[in-house]
């Protein structure tokens, strides 16, 4: 799929505040977050991410000082792209003395209300990667941007997917844009759209599924349907297991991690 660019035009971007500072290579991309609370609400409602973006540019200007928005581009859960500074731009969100080295990508998501990324975040995230790299001369590198930066950015579940080397979800053919070795990896099925959680007990073939496939990695666990006490025990020991944040509630990232992560 080629990116789905939203232009600064078409998004409602203010002027940048002065002239930027060119950005001739960069060695890859740094993936961030908000770092604040995302209304959930976007995922099905593309006008609340413009509106979001506006926000972090208003945010980045008049609170910050910035010349503009601190990102090259960002991805939002309809993957779509918004172009922020966008080519050869130098950005202003990596750090100090780190701006240089890599275009800035943000994903749509906190640390509260939507925090694990939906897939077309990540979809979006690898669009603007590949984009930058075939038009923008960046390298290989896909790195989080509290690598090389004291930060909680991009939060544990983005950072979790960032190590396991940005996979495309769901094998859709695309490719992997990341560095690392790819290929013969098994595949999650598509996520089922809603949390598996307790309390109140989740109930579905959804559940069942989940089940199943866990008690396959070597779980001690039910097959019975029903997501309570048990599940999410199993659950939250298996996310703390795989770096992510342990909530105890199956969302797009602990779904795919059940099927994609190692064996230990």
């Amino acid at each position: 799929m080629a990116i789905d660019l939203v232009t600064r035009r078409d998004w409602g971007a203010r002027a940048p505040r002065g002239s930027y500072t060119q950005l001739a290579s960069t060695k890859g991309v740094k993936v961030h977050y908000t770092g604040g609370l995302v209304n959930p609400g976007i995922v099905t409602d593309h006008n609340g991410c413009v509106s979001l973006v506006q926000s972090i540019q208003r945010g980045h200007q008049d609170g910050n000082g910035w010349l503009d928005i601190g990102y090259s581009f960002v991805a939002c859960p309809h993957r779509k792209v918004f172009e922020g500074r966008g080519l050869h731009h130098l950005p202003a969100a990596n750090g100090p003395g780190l701006n240089s080295g890599h275009y800035a990508v943000l994903g749509l998501v906190g640390n509260a209300g939507l925090v694990e990324p939906p897939d077309g975040v990540l979809h979006a995230i690898l669009d603007a990667v590949e984009y930058v790299r075939e038009r923008g001369d960046a390298g290989l590198e896909i790195k989080g941007h509290r690598d090389g930066y004291a930060t909680d950015c991009p939060g544990e579940p983005l950072y979790a997917w960032v190590r396991r080397g940005a996979p495309r979800p769901g094998g859709d053919g695309d490719g992997d844009p990341g560095d690392g070795e790819g290929g013969g990896e098994p595949e999650a099925p598509p996520f089922p759209g809603r949390l598996l959680r307790y309390p109140p007990v989740t109930r579905g073939e959804d559940v069942r599924t989940w089940q199943r496939q866990m008690k396959a990695r070597g779980w001690d666990l039910d097959v019975d349907g029903a997501y309570g006490a048990q599940s999410s025990d199993v659950c939250r020991r298996f996310q703390r297991r795989q770096g992510v944040e342990d909530d105890g509630v199956v969302g797009p990232v602990t779904w795919r991690l059940a099927w994609e992560a190692p064996l230990s």
